[in-house]
């Protein structure tokens, strides 16, 4: 069984690749009745994998999961999960010039920097700071936690973890479950900072700080969605702001309970990153991303129907998290969908 990383491009809707229908883009890319620069629907084109789990003898990783993608000095860096079926979880960073030379880069577990060390943690965002002038990775040792440097190329330069709440906040404990916070995603504004997480339980967080303290002082945290089916806000959340449009993008991975359990992701917009967020694709007749959205390429095969946490590809490094509404890419986890077990410590790669 293999989870593997891929990447996803739009077809898009507004330039006419698919057949028009009412819910659909026109060619200014709007909606009657819409404000966002997106479509209502949307259809996809899928490479084959791209990246693959790496192991050696120190590091018996079956899958890599949930990357992180940017570019630096003319190259794509990609930050990941690994995960063993010891239940060992870290992370691990790869880097090269074009798409074409991703499986074969190598691999560096991030473990071997002192600072990080033999710790859990896993679900990397990395972005630059520019107030600061720095570059943090967002992720998890349990709490939410960051760790900074000042050249993400080389991945043995990352700071050790520093959590980014004292406590967990009262409205997370009293709303949980039996699970926990996870998949932590920062992005900012002019003004204010925003870290957005799910809780496996249905639930979908916000927390708030401004610039100025960032990382330090978030607060005044709130439920922005919420379901009753918890696989319905499951995991993996993704906010994005679209171009210079004033609208923001929300994704949260979800599993297919009405019909193959299926993992896919469901989209909503929001007008600023402190409002309401509004349904763009978030059913399962209806998605952001799913396996009935999407081709593969001429004679390749439909290497996964599941479509997890992964990350867009944006326009600029920056804590905007700015991307083009127009060209959309998506770098993913998949998994071979004949593949059975533990979908946590599956083998896995990547593609685009």
């Amino acid at each position: 069984m293999r989870t593997l990383i891929s990447g996803l491009m739009l077809i898009p809707l507004a330039f006419g690749a698919v057949a028009a229908s009412p819910d659909r883009a026109d060619a200014g890319g709007s909606v009657a009745g819409r404000a966002d620069p997106l479509p209502g629907s949307f259809t996809w084109s899928s490479s084959g994998p791209l990246i693959a789990p790496k192991p050696d003898a120190g590091h018996p990783i079956v899958s890599v999961k949930d990357p992180t993608v940017f570019r630096y000095d003319n190259r794509r860096h990609i930050y990941m999960t690994t995960a063993a079926t010891s239940g060992r979880w870290s992370l691990a960073h790869t880097s090269f010039a074009d798409w074409s030379q991703a499986a074969a880069a190598p691999q560096t577990f991030l473990d071997t920097n002192p600072d990080i060390g033999n710790r859990y943690v896993a679900a990397p965002q990395v972005f630059y700071f520019a107030p600061q002038k720095k570059w943090y990775m967002v992720h998890q040792t349990g709490p939410p936690s960051f760790s900074t440097t000042n050249d993400p190329a080389d991945p043995g330069s990352w700071s050790a973890p520093r959590n980014l709440f004292d406590t967990e906040p009262p409205i997370v404990t009293e709303n949980k479950g039996p699970g926990g916070r996870l998949d932590f995603w920062g992005i900012c504004d002019d003004t204010d900072c925003y870290l957005f997480s799910s809780d496996g339980n249905g639930h979908q967080y916000r927390s708030r700080t401004t610039v100025a303290e960032f990382p330090n002082g978030f607060r005044d945290t709130a439920i922005v969605l919420s379901e009753p089916n918890r696989f319905d806000l499951f995991e993996g959340s993704n906010v994005y702001r679209l171009g210079s449009s004033g609208t923001y993008l929300m994704l949260v991975e979800a599993m297919a309970t009405g019909s193959d359990w299926r993992r896919y992701f469901r989209a909503w917009t929001a007008d600023s990153l402190g409002a309401a967020w509004k349904p763009l694709a978030e059913t399962e007749a209806n998605p952001f991303i799913r396996s009935t959205h999407v081709t593969f390429g001429p004679g390749q095969p439909a290497w996964t129907t599941d479509f997890s946490h992964g990350e867009m590809i944006r326009d600029g490094v920056d804590q905007t998290l700015t991307i083009n509404p127009c060209r959309l890419q998506y770098l993913y986890q998949g998994m071979d969908p004949a593949s059975s077990g533990d979908y946590y410590n599956s083998p896995g790669g990547s593609a685009c």
